[in-house]
């Protein structure tokens, strides 16, 4: 029997995730191989449609992404013979950001709709032009952007940068910009770059229609969906059922993952999630 040179926990693996993402795989990946020293897992952090194609080429095994492969897409797997188990590891959120000075806080999704799909959007008090940033193309935050406008291509006053972090530095520095974020980047309270972040932005209010309540992205307004700008985080694996690529999967789908998803302020999906209400007397 030939010996296989990794396992759940031993070997050498790469992996492509979504860059917005990026804060809670760092976290789990070291805690992954502090808790298995034979393991070493190289993490890429890419956008979404260039991760898919690699996945598609057959350059990496494991991937973590916003949504599960469509149908068509299994279709063409099974076709080539492809065995893939897609996983649902948590919900998470796309978020709004900007400048400290800007006292526009809350918008609706019926409005940003129109400011990305429109040219000519400007700011309820300063009435000047909206500059709004995102990551990079094929992005996830970018393929949220275009999705939610309905249209193939987005107004003019949207630019793509080259990072979430990028987005967050613009930001900072521009009191006309709009940021949009994987959530993730800003969501870990606990974290001392997190704090640094939100002292100098300010995290927008989304409501589902004008005039209705707005909401940031916590964890309880993803889980209830009272914060509109949610969505799915995705591990899809083609790698060895006894192999490393699994063995990562599996961790993060079970507890000690999901509990670094948890502390890192978002929602797990395989666990239970508390929500508590205060109330005063």
């Amino acid at each position: 029997m030939a010996y296989q040179k990794d396992a759940h926990g031993r070997g050498q693996i790469k992996v492509f995730i979504e860059e917005a993402y990026r804060p809670l795989f760092e976290t789990s990946i070291y805690t992954f191989e502090s808790l298995y020293p034979k393991a070493s897992i190289k993490p890429s952090y890419l956008p979404e449609g260039e991760i898919i194609k690699a996945f598609f080429d057959n350059k990496v095994k494991t991937i973590c992404i916003s949504r599960d492969f469509t149908d068509k897409e299994k279709k063409f797997l099974r076709s080539k013979n492809v065995e893939v188990r897609s996983d649902l590891i948590a919900y998470d959120a796309v978020a709004l950001i900007i400048n400290p000075a800007n006292k526009d806080t809350l918008i609706s999704v019926d409005d940003l709709k129109n400011w990305i799909s429109k040219d000519g959007a400007i700011w309820n008090e300063t009435k000047r032009p909206v500059r709004i940033v995102f990551d990079k193309l094929n992005s996830a935050n970018f393929n949220y952007l275009v999705n939610l406008s309905g249209k193939e291509n987005l107004s003019k006053n949207v630019y793509a940068l080259k990072s979430n972090q990028e987005v967050i530095d613009f930001v900072k520095h521009n009191k006309d910009a709009m940021g949009v974020i994987g959530v993730n980047w800003i969501s870990d309270q606990d974290d001392f770059e997190v704090m640094n972040f939100l002292d100098s932005i300010r995290v927008v209010h989304v409501s589902k229609h004008a005039g209705e309540e707005g909401f940031q992205p916590y964890a309880g307004t993803i889980w209830t969906k009272e914060y509109p700008l949610h969505r799915e985080m995705w591990m899809i694996n083609k790698g060895n059922r006894s192999g490393l690529n699994t063995g990562f999967v599996l961790f993060m789908t079970g507890e000690k993952g999901q509990l670094l998803i948890q502390k890192s302020e978002l929602v797990p999906a395989k666990a239970p999630v508390r929500l508590i209400q205060l109330t005063t007397q």
